[in-house]
């Protein structure tokens, strides 16, 4: 089965919007062993919508479309993939008071432009939007079967895990009662933090190199993705592939892979935290709570992190962590012995099993020969001593101090596994990778 996602409108061809719904999309169509084989966008003409919408019928057998669905005048989705395929548009009453109804419940008086939204191609089926005012609907032709969802991204995926996958499944059990040769595919996701894209493909060259078990490579800064796909003609093959395809990555990889699926680091952390009943608090300066932050993004975060100090001023760090005076002025803010004190002092405010503290120079000013802009030194203070090192960074100051943070959360997770504090060797200049130590 394969399958298009086409997206509609002038704000994403303009670069207004990032197109999140076609990673969404394909992501969730996996999940069903249907690989995505085109992402389309086209804008809000009527004569490049028929021509897409014609192609997407000649080549796919499923079309997710997402957008064009709303009650103004550039929302065109519905009229014209009814024009593309000869159908008349009809009005469906019940999708009309679900409309009215939602306007009801909000307290709103329907404006009369929201009533185009209940109107369909003719034999298209409606689908429910029930935290929206638009409604998706699934339409097959001879060919393809295509499912018209709203662009926004909450109703979409409310739409497509409850109305759209159930009948793509179906159509899948239809098409293998009729076909001689099923492929099945099964893919995974694996999170890694710690190496570049690059040396990543030439640390795994040798594994998933051809034959039905495939390797791709995604960049999402500060981390790199890699997706294990297996092909077999039944599920239990397809798994059995994968599985070993995974366990070869995790063996040659080791510690840089964190987590599978949607198991972000900062989930990680948390669940290692737990489940050895201890907790963390943290000291920034140069990421200004960032690391924080990440961890609290986390439900249930208060269960084993104990708080933080955004100690920004030197006159802050004294105050709030108890850096003494004299190594402030001895060594500066952005230093070894600083980045220790800080660890310890808000470790030992906070009774925690573990504190991380970072400082350093995000640039794009500050910088010095001495100390370049770039320049982070980070510190891990926890029972029987603190580990403190130094890196350079040429980079940004979003992506530094994103990586940064990103550092600090992967030595918390590193400590309790028990493996060596080691820093990224992605994007650093100079510094860094010494063994842990008192």
């Amino acid at each position: 089965m394969k399958a298009e996602i086409l997206t509609i409108g002038d704000e994403l061809l303009r670069g207004e919007i990032v197109d999140s719904n076609k990673a969404f999309l394909s992501e969730r169509l996996l999940g069903l062993d249907v690989q995505t084989r085109y992402h389309v966008s086209v804008c809000d003409d009527p004569e490049d919508m028929i021509d897409t919408f014609r192609r997407a019928d000649a080549r796919s057998d499923v079309v997710l479309v997402s957008g064009g669905l709303g009650p103004t005048r550039d929302d065109l989705t519905s009229e014209v993939l009814a024009q593309s395929f000869g159908r008349k548009l009809v009005l469906d009453e019940g999708a009309l008071e679900k409309i009215r109804a939602f306007f009801r419940g909000v307290g709103r008086e329907m404006t009369e432009n929201n009533a185009k939204q209940a109107w369909f191609p003719e034999s298209a089926e409606m689908l429910p939007n029930p935290i929206g005012t638009a409604p998706g609907f699934f339409l097959e032709t001879e060919a393809a079967a295509f499912f018209c969802m709203p662009g926004v991204p909450r109703e979409l995926e409310r739409m497509m895990d409850e109305q759209v996958l159930p009948r793509i499944a179906k159509l899948q059990a239809r098409d293998e009662r009729s076909s001689e040769k099923t492929v099945i595919v099964r893919a995974v996701l694996l999170r890694t933090f710690g190496m570049g894209e690059s040396s990543l493909d030439d640390e795994l060259k040798d594994i998933a190199a051809s034959g039905d078990v495939s390797l791709g490579f995604r960049t999402s800064f500060p981390d790199n993705y890699l997706r294990p796909l297996a092909r077999a003609a039944s599920a239990e093959e397809a798994e059995a592939k994968l599985a070993r395809v995974c366990d070869a990555i995790r063996e040659r990889l080791g510690p840089l892979v964190y987590g599978e699926g949607e198991e972000t680091l900062p989930a990680v952390v948390g669940r290692l935290l737990r489940e050895r009943g201890q907790t963390l608090a943290v000291a920034e300066s140069c990421t200004g709570g960032l690391v924080a932050e990440r961890i609290t993004e986390v439900p249930g975060a208060s269960d084993y992190f104990a708080g933080g100090v955004v100690a920004y001023a030197d006159a802050a760090k004294r105050a709030l962590l108890g850096v003494p005076e004299a190594i402030l002025t001895e060594h500066g803010a952005v230093s070894t012995p600083v980045v220790r004190s800080m660890a310890e002092g808000v470790r030992e405010r906070f009774g925690s099993d573990f504190g991380i503290a970072v400082t350093g120079i995000s640039g794009p000013g500050g910088g010095s020969p001495e100390k370049p802009v770039g320049l982070v030194h980070l510190a891990l203070a926890r029972q029987g001593g603190t580990h403190a090192d130094q890196f350079v960074f040429p980079l940004d100051r979003v992506r530094h101090r994103l990586l940064t943070a990103q550092i600090a959360l992967d030595w918390v997770r590193r400590e309790l596994l028990g493996v060596e504090l080691s820093g990224p060797t992605l994007m650093r200049r100079r510094g860094g990778a010494s063994a842990p130590g008192k």
